[in-house]
């Protein structure tokens, strides 16, 4: 548990930055337009502003809005700027599933879509892939197309073409993470309650991605549950008992 608060701090400060190294800032007539927002009016009413910190991008909260110690942000141009917050976005929703994953499928509750864990204890969630291989190992062969196909149809929505003349790692008219999935009609129809919605999933993924790291640490350490290093669910778990020991 100590461990895990450690982590959560270590890892607070470069989150944001959403994996990327910085790169040059475009040159004032480039800066000029985009402030303009001339190439931008499908972009969820978002009008990129050289002059605002992301170029106007939502994401911040007080009290720290400008939030950028390591000048990822302040180094980056547009469309730098978009690939951080693309890649942001989509690793902020995997780490989300990825903390729901986690707790839903270790004690007290168990619950696991794959296989019934009503008959046994099978530890922490990191181990949980073992059992898959012993008693689905199909399911690696289809989640690797799942995700290929998902990843795939991603990038043939948002990803400009390589070797484009404007050297662009983006569509010029894609909004970073909208790859317009929107089931039960929830995406607001003006830029104010967009920017809001935004924001909100970005500060939840981003807690979602220091979360997610410290469980792993956390379990990679002592074996054991999250809700049994907090005390919440009985120490039963055998690692004995699964297919793969170490």
């Amino acid at each position: 548990m100590q461990l895990t608060q450690i982590i959560f701090t270590a890892l607070a400060f470069p989150a944001v930055s959403a994996f990327a190294p910085p790169s040059t800032k475009t040159s004032s007539a480039t800066q000029l337009n985009v402030a303009t927002g001339n190439n931008n009016d499908n972009l969820n009413g978002w009008k990129p502003d050289s002059s605002k910190f992301a170029y106007g991008l939502p994401g911040t909260l007080d009290p720290i809005n400008d939030f950028d110690p390591l000048g990822f942000a302040e180094n980056a141009d547009l469309n730098q700027m978009k690939a951080y917050r693309e890649s942001e976005t989509i690793h902020g929703r995997v780490a989300m599933l990825a903390v729901l994953g986690f707790l839903v499928t270790e004690q007290p509750f168990s619950f696991h879509p794959l296989f019934d864990t009503a008959g046994k204890d099978i530890g922490p969630a990191i181990r949980h892939l073992d059992e898959v291989r012993a008693s689905t190992p199909f399911f690696f062969e289809v989640l690797a197309i799942l995700i290929g196909g998902a990843e795939t149809l991603r990038a043939l929505k948002g990803w400009a073409a390589p070797g484009n003349e404007e050297n662009l790692t983006l569509k010029e008219g894609y909004y970073p993470g909208d790859i317009g999935f929107d089931p039960f009609g929830l995406k607001p129809d003006n830029f104010e309650d967009f920017s809001a919605m935004s924001t909100k999933e970005l500060q939840n993924g981003r807690l979602a991605m220091l979360g997610v790291a410290g469980i792993v640490a956390q379990e990679l350490l002592n074996g054991k549950e999250i809700f049994v290093n907090f005390g919440l669910a009985p120490d039963t778990f055998d690692p004995t008992s699964l297919p793969v020991t170490f």
